[in-house]
């Protein structure tokens, strides 16, 4: 990723509403070092990440302000999915953090372990992803199964927590099994989770979910991506169920729906729009990293669904999931 395409997220203390309510964050002065570039004037992801930490609380946009912040800087906060291609992704911001307190919630804690603290190329479909190590010496890692644990089993992993990042999802896979996976995970494994947090007395919780999630209740229902993602196990009839469990529990919540996810660094511009507004779109796993961890901080991001992809000059390409 060019300096020059990174400076409107990293740098960006304020932003601006572009025509159709659409938030587009600024290009303030450079913060970035030249000293970290790699040969062809890139950054490498894990450049990006130790340059970005120290601006995470302040680099989302204009509905992100200096407001007070949902939990205190040496607080407590659990990632749910941390093995994932975007939770590994988040704790690997936070862990860098100074005085906070990390917890990641992983099915199998041996096997995080080793997953976590190996880089490693991953195969999904057509798609080849490059998967960073994390350093989580300063991380508790605790069992957390969605699926399998029970509400009071979880509200225990969840104990002391202030916030809570879930990031879950079900993996495709055996196709004639794909709609049990995606209710047990994306639905009723996010709702227990939800409940779990309530009875743990966590204050914060950010969902990660996509767009196109309310595609049948915006005339979006025949539309590409909501076809085409949704042909894999009804994952986003099973992700909108999650979201309204959220948003009618009490807690304050912020949900992301990134478009189609990246793994490679991003290209462009962090555009973020109103609920219902995104049909299409593409964004790198690292931006919505940033976003969840921004919006764990901030209290103009309670109760708020923020849809987020990249404007790279192009026109969007149709979700893909």
């Amino acid at each position: 990723m060019r300096v020059t395409g990174l400076l409107s997220f990293l740098s960006c203390a304020q932003a601006f509403v572009a025509p159709g309510g659409t938030l587009r964050t600024q290009k303030p002065p450079s913060v970035l070092s030249m000293t970290n570039l790699n040969d062809d004037g890139s950054l490498s992801r894990r450049d990006l990440f130790n340059t970005a930490v120290t601006t995470a609380t302040a680099i989302t946009v204009s509905i992100l302000s200096s407001a007070a912040p949902a939990f205190a800087a040496d607080g407590n906060v659990v990632v749910a999915g941390a093995t994932g291609q975007t939770g590994r992704r988040i704790l690997e911001i936070l862990a860098a953090k100074p005085g906070l307190s990390v917890t990641a919630g992983v099915r199998n804690v041996d096997k995080a372990k080793k997953s976590l603290s190996e880089s490693s190329t991953v195969v999904r479909g057509a798609m080849v992803q490059q998967v960073a190590s994390v350093d989580t010496s300063s991380v508790t890692l605790k069992q957390l199964d969605v699926v399998k644990d029970s509400v009071d089993v979880m509200a225990e992993t969840l104990s002391g927590a202030d916030s809570l990042v879930i990031a879950v999802g079900f993996i495709p896979g055996n196709p004639l099994k794909m709609s049990d996976a995606a209710h047990a995970v994306d639905n009723v494994g996010t709702c227990k989770l939800v409940d779990a947090a309530k009875k743990a007395g966590v204050k914060k919780v950010v969902l990660v979910s996509s767009i196109l999630t309310n595609g049948r209740n915006w005339g979006q229902a025949d539309s590409p991506g909501f076809v085409i993602t949704n042909a894999f196990g009804k994952v986003l009839d099973e992700k909108i169920v999650a979201e309204n469990y959220l948003r009618a529990s009490g807690l304050d919540y912020t949900i992301v729906r990134p478009g189609g996810l990246k793994a490679k660094p991003p290209t462009g511009a962090l555009s973020i729009s109103g609920e219902d507004t995104l049909n299409s779109g593409e964004i790198s796993r690292d931006l919505v990293a940033q976003v969840c961890v921004a919006s764990l901080t901030d209290a103009k991001a309670a109760n708020k669904v923020l849809e987020i992809i990249e404007d790279d000059g192009k026109p969007p390409q149709v979700f893909n999931g």
